[in-house]
């Protein structure tokens, strides 16, 4: 067995106070001094720890000395998925195709979810812009995927899941990633662009109507019949 880097103590540590109620979300962590003679390590591995804690999205840090200085306790838990699965794709350590299996499974409950709860038309806000603005003809490639991406997100967020909420924002760099290398290659974007936005109108029809299934049949086979064009 490996010994446990000393930077990995501090981090058992926070977790354990976490854990038990001792620290909680808008609480400052101890300064580095404090932390490191608490747990008789060095400064330089406390600041290793924080460093991998903002990376994760669990602390905030601000520099100085003031009161907004050190490391304050947030929940952003996409910010250390996304950013992880964004590195694996790019390295080949995931694959495109389990990003798009991870796609369905996520989209197709989230959009049946979504449209069993009627969202009303200030809950399809989002949504409603971003359909309307990917309907621009004149728009780019890249602005028309970006809007893709936060579309899909939108409607996702309405099933009201905080945890599906969070591996669907995760998610989005590496979607955006697979979908943007997907359509350059595309030699009739504009013929693609028109497909995709007819698909994005059948899937917001479904949500916004309440017909559950539908959205659900509809949306696997955007996400299955773009993944079959590009790759």
């Amino acid at each position: 067995m490996r010994p446990q880097r000393t930077h990995q103590l501090v981090l058992s540590a926070i977790e354990d106070d976490l854990a038990a109620g001792r620290l909680g979300l808008g609480d400052r962590l101890p300064g580095e001094r404090a932390l490191a003679e608490r747990l008789g390590v060095s400064r330089p591995s406390v600041r290793e720890a924080i460093r991998v804690l903002e990376a994760h999205g669990v602390v905030r840090t601000g520099p100085g000395s003031g009161p907004e200085a050190g490391a304050v306790l947030v929940a952003d838990p996409a910010a250390g998925l996304g950013a992880a699965l964004r590195l694996h794709v790019a390295t080949n350590g995931v694959a495109v195709a389990d990003v798009v299996g991870m796609r369905l499974l996520i989209e197709e409950w989230g959009m049946r979810e979504a449209a069993a709860r009627r969202p009303d038309a200030a809950a399809l806000a989002a949504a409603q812009h971003a359909l309307t603005a990917m309907d621009d003809p004149a728009l780019d490639r890249e602005r028309f995927l970006d809007l893709d991406a936060q579309f899909h997100a939108a409607l996702v967020g309405l099933a009201g899941n905080v945890l599906v909420t969070v591996v669907m924002t995760s998610l989005r760099g590496a979607v955006r990633g697979y979908i943007g290398e997907g359509a350059r290659r595309l030699p009739a974007w504009a013929a693609v662009a028109d497909r995709l936005r007819a698909e994005h109108h059948r899937i917001f029809d479904a949500v916004r109507a309440g017909r559950a299934e539908e959205a659900a049949r509809v949306t696997r086979a955007h996400i299955e019949g773009f993944h079959r064009l590009t790759r």
